[in-house]
């Protein structure tokens, strides 16, 4: 992978945690770390820079020692809004995004996507398992954000529709589907936490 264009992770970490009691779910503890902390363990490693969206506590994340900045779009407008956002902000060529609430994400989750987006010669790949894509795993094209910020000034929120538009190649994980495991509740977070 030496030889690859250079990379910028995002970590998504822009929602309101409606679901884990309207907390910031990149901050809960897992184990005893915040979760966000397991992501930039795993994520950090596989890209050339690695930046944070966060909507709030922009000092907390902002401990973790990377850039941290809020989406440009107000609202909490989603995940499209947060790499909305990144790829106005990235150094290189490529973006990679992975959520906040996803710890166990796959150590080689941005040489599997990279490898399938230069493939299929595509602008955007996206994790799959099974019969799941994972749209907020995603490789694309900094380039794209002309076409996402059409999309996002015309209402668009939904990240699989927008994609829909785009030359888009899905790549497989079935062989690691337990690492898309995103925790959006207490209940999940007791049930991983043991």
């Amino acid at each position: 992978m030496s030889t690859r264009e250079k990379i910028t992770g995002v970590i998504l970490a822009g929602g309101q945690g409606r679901r884990m009691g309207s907390v910031d779910k990149g901050l809960v503890e897992l184990r005893g770390r915040p979760m966000a902390e397991w992501v930039i363990e795993r994520f950090g490693p596989q890209v050339d820079e690695l930046i944070i969206n966060a909507n709030q506590n922009a000092e907390r994340y902002a401990a973790f020692g990377y850039p941290v900045f809020p989406d440009d779009i107000g609202g909490f407008a989603g995940p499209l809004a947060g790499l909305h956002a990144a790829l106005a902000r990235a150094q290189h060529p490529l973006v990679a995004t992975a959520p906040c609430d996803s710890p166990f994400l796959p150590a080689d989750l941005v040489e599997r996507l990279y490898r399938g987006l230069t493939q299929a010669d595509a602008e955007l790949a996206v994790a799959r398992t099974f019969d799941q894509p994972h749209p907020v795993f995603c490789l694309c094209r900094r380039d794209v954000l002309a076409h996402l910020d059409e999309f996002l000034a015309g209402g668009g929120r939904k990240i699989d529709f927008w994609y829909a538009t785009l030359k888009v190649v899905e790549v497989q994980f079935d062989d690691e589907e337990d690492a898309f495991r995103n925790i959006n509740t207490r209940d999940e977070l007791d049930d991983v936490g043991r």
